[in-house]
């Protein structure tokens, strides 16, 4: 059932999930990731953000094993980058989700959709309206740890937005941590309180977003920054 309060003493302590990815005798990914409330997973295409995803979701391609140690935060949920794929065309909405009529009223509710987007399509909801339900049946688990999976990306600048304030909204509202994997370092701002760089499987630079936006310490880092704002228009 959707949980309405959240003990907050979950925060007195940091997930860490130390993980490594092969491919047979090639390290692919080697990181530890320490999760407080928020943590943004930032790196360039192919520098391993979704690989270690999959990895955290046991998803991986068969030619590859991980190995994951540490604290693991049950139950862990995700919220997909491309809505439009997410949900099968051909089933309404209300029956995407496995819990009662009364518990999905309240998740969408949560999100911010009325009871009436249960009897609708996929295919009748704009792309924001989808990417609320996808957050509204990741919602259902009560996960401790959201993983957000460039939940963006085929947005709009304002639908965007919205859809990144309604999450850091539930965030406080629901007591989950986030991992936010995204190549859009701005956005973090919004979503985020810690960060990491990662290029090549490795972590290169960690810290508070903020301090890292304002004085970045590896010349990797700074490329990221600077080409990411020059290439979007999304700011805030």
């Amino acid at each position: 059932k959707v949980q309405e309060n959240h003990f907050f003493i979950y925060f007195r302590y940091d997930f860490v999930m130390i993980i490594k990815i092969y491919n047979g005798n090639e390290i692919l990914v080697d990181i530890k990731l320490e999760i407080g409330k928020s943590l943004a997973l930032i790196g360039e295409s192919g520098s391993g953000k979704s690989l270690t995803l999959k990895a955290i979701l046991g998803l991986l391609p068969k030619n590859l094993d991980a190995k994951i140690s540490g604290t693991f935060p049950t139950p862990i949920s995700i919220v997909v980058q491309n809505p439009f794929t997410a949900l099968s065309p051909l089933t309404k909405i209300g029956k995407h989700f496995e819990v009662v009529l009364n518990e999905q009223k309240k998740l969408l509710k949560l999100v911010g959709l009325d009871s009436s987007f249960l009897n609708r399509y996929p295919s009748e909801l704009s792309g924001g309206q989808l990417q609320r339900v996808v957050m509204a049946l990741a919602l259902s688990l009560n996960p401790n740890l959201l993983l957000l999976d460039e939940p963006t990306t085929a947005l709009d600048s304002k639908t965007k937005y919205d859809i990144l304030t309604t999450i850091d909204k539930l965030k406080k509202e629901l007591g989950f941590r986030i991992l936010y994997v995204t190549h859009d370092i701005g956005s973090s701002k919004l979503l985020c309180e810690d960060m990491a760089i990662l290029k090549s499987g490795k972590i290169v630079e960690r810290g508070k977003v903020l301090e890292i936006l304002s004085s970045p310490k590896s010349d990797y880092t700074k490329r990221l920054i600077e080409s990411n704002f020059r290439s979007r228009g999304f700011r805030e």
